[in-house]
């Protein structure tokens, strides 16, 4: 396991480069996010005496919550913050993002870039909103007002350009198509708070929610009155969930409870995997698209960890 500490910044998320295997961002606040700045962590993984190596780093007045790698542009990246605002970076490039939009009036806490249209991008807000957005224009597409409480996580469909999910404190989670003023389908998928949904990479019609409840649910949209299957085990909140791009059974996530979690869908039993080396709330997860079996987590011990898990590679 390689490990890289983001000294002095609690870790609030990360991702793997859709186009480079080694290339690592990790998104992270000082003071928990509470109060001061955030830094972006532009990592070379597998790079260095240690395995991991700084190949950039970016600094902001407002703590960093959410970071999106651009599906179009190798070099760029956005970045969501506390202070409501959104920054397009570019690693060739020091010090000052090539784009900086501030509409949302709370903080921001997920974008997501559209896997399909490779042109937009997505942002889900404390201020109950959801925007659309494209990196060349200076304000946002449109907007959606439909939750009534903090969003807390945005994701696209890997199958329909048009379609995303939102999940939201409002203990609900909706189905969105750009084309469209208002949601095409809801569920009330917890009885508290949902932190996080993600969308299978396998079956177009399967989601993935979080939620305060400790709890994981695998939804059919096609029979959205009952879970297809429901995962306790975290101790705590489940801060974010993430399916794996290699199969379709088997899903990532990260909990208040300080551990990563792997989960089979598939199995007898369905937690396979129990990371519990952090010291702190674990925030980010994400598989890395090109090295099978590799996950990178990062959380509030201000540690970022990298590993791979042989469960995985079994399957």
């Amino acid at each position: 396991m390689f490990k890289f500490r983001t000294e002095g910044y609690n870790g609030y998320s990360l991702q793997w480069s859709p186009f480079f295997e080694n290339k690592l961002a990790v998104a992270g606040s000082a003071n928990y996010g509470l109060v001061g700045n955030g830094r972006l962590f532009i990592l070379g993984v597998g790079v260095g005496p240690n395995g991991v190596a700084v190949e950039r780093v970016f600094d902001t007045q407002d703590g960093l919550f959410d970071v999106a790698w651009s599906e179009a542009n190798e070099n760029q990246l956005v970045t969501a913050s506390g202070d409501g605002s959104l920054k397009l970076w570019d690693t060739t490039l020091a010090d000052f993002p090539i784009q900086n939009w501030h509409e949302h009036q709370r903080e921001v806490f997920s974008v997501d870039w559209n896997l399909i249209s490779k042109d937009m991008f997505v942002t889900g807000s404390w201020d109950h909103t959801i925007k659309i957005w494209r990196p060349e224009m200076p304000r946002s597409l449109q907007t959606w007002t439909e939750h009534t409480h903090c969003v807390y996580s945005t994701a696209w469909s890997p199958y329909n350009p048009s379609m995303f999910a939102s999940a939201s404190g409002d203990q609900t989670v909706k189905i969105w198509d750009i084309k469209s003023p208002r949601s095409m389908q809801t569920i009330h998928a917890h009885t508290n708070e949902i932190l996080s949904v993600d969308w299978n990479k396998y079956q177009d019609n399967t989601i993935v929610t979080g939620s305060v409840d400790h709890t994981i649910k695998v939804w059919d949209l096609r029979r959205p009155d009952r879970e297809v299957i429901c995962l306790p085990g975290h101790e705590y909140a489940v801060r974010r969930v993430k399916c794996s791009p290699h199969k379709g059974n088997i899903i990532a996530s990260a909990s208040y409870d300080m551990s990563v979690r792997v989960w089979d869908m598939a199995a007898p039993v369905p937690m396979v995997e129990l990371h519990d080396a952090h010291t702190e709330f674990v925030l980010g997860v994400d598989f890395n698209l090109y090295v099978e079996g590799q996950i990178a987590t990062c959380a509030w011990d201000e540690n970022v960890h990298i590993m791979t898990l042989p469960s995985l590679l079994r399957r």
